[in-house]
């Protein structure tokens, strides 16, 4: 009961970080089931992959609800979603290849590495200066391939990544933010799809489909497609410079924990 409980509070607490900074939740989701993973003794081989896994499925359903919210107020450019969803679909569905043979401990480092990168560009709010319009469909390709690799390796729906680059195209931030939130879609179907066929062989606890762990699944996607859409409506309505920062110290303070777990 506790663990559906802890369940319910990760996804409540992510799906209103993926409404309202469109970053997907995953920075939040993967070290907390980390730790709830551990404390009921899962097997430490695959921990990481596990919250990975359940982390990318659980954002195919945070992004559905944060994106339509998102769309209803004409905030999704779709043009950008059609041009970069194939780079995205093959970064993602190879990244979760190669993490399925990386080791636990290269995976925390890398995870803990890539919080700390997005906790300092939030605490200082650095922002890419707009100048310039969307590339040609190669570029956009490349560009989306990688963010969908990265995404696949730290488990998130990406938006730390195309958010920036979104703006550096010359979107606004609302509207950077809504794209985003649909970007998160093919990143978290491919991402999943990936954890699943690379864990099918895998021993792994009752209940897992490959890496993906089905009650932490089901907790979290329930609690956070109800809570994505008042995200959504906050990012349209409050300034967020100031919430960013709440979350970085948050992430700096999950990722120290994480990599103190390594030590």
């Amino acid at each position: 009961m506790t663990a559906w409980l802890l369940y319910i509070g990760v996804g409540a607490f992510a799906g209103v970080l993926a409404g309202l900074l469109g970053v997907g939740g995953g920075l939040v989701i993967v070290p907390m089931l980390t730790f709830i993973f551990t404390s009921q003794g899962m097997p430490g081989g695959h921990i990481l992959h596990l919250a990975l896994g359940t982390s990318l499925a659980s954002i195919v359903f945070t992004s559905l609800s944060s994106l339509r919210a998102h769309h209803r107020r004409g905030a999704v450019d779709w043009l950008v979603v059609r041009r970069i969803t194939p780079g995205i679909m093959a970064g993602t569905f190879c990244g979760a290849w190669v993490a399925a043979r990386l080791s636990t401990g290269f995976l925390k480092g890398f995870f803990v590495a890539f919080a700390y990168y997005v906790a300092l560009q939030m605490l200082l709010d650095i922002r890419p200066h707009a100048h310039r319009q969307l590339p040609g469909r190669a570029a956009m390709f490349a560009v989306g391939g990688v963010i969908g690799g990265v995404s696949s390796l730290v488990g998130i729906g990406g938006g730390s990544m195309s958010v920036p680059f979104l703006v550096w195209c010359n979107l606004a931030l609302r509207n950077a933010i809504g794209t985003s939130a649909a970007i998160g879609l093919p990143i978290a179907l491919a991402g999943s799809a990936g954890y699943v066929f690379n864990g099918l062989a895998a021993a792994l606890p009752p209940g897992s489909i490959g890496f993906v762990y089905l009650p932490a699944l089901l907790g979290v996607s329930a609690a956070s497609m109800l809570t994505a859409p008042l995200g959504a409506r906050l990012a349209h309505t409050l300034p967020t410079v100031r919430l960013k920062k709440i979350f970085a110290l948050l992430l700096i303070v999950m990722g120290t924990k994480l990599l103190l777990s390594m030590l």
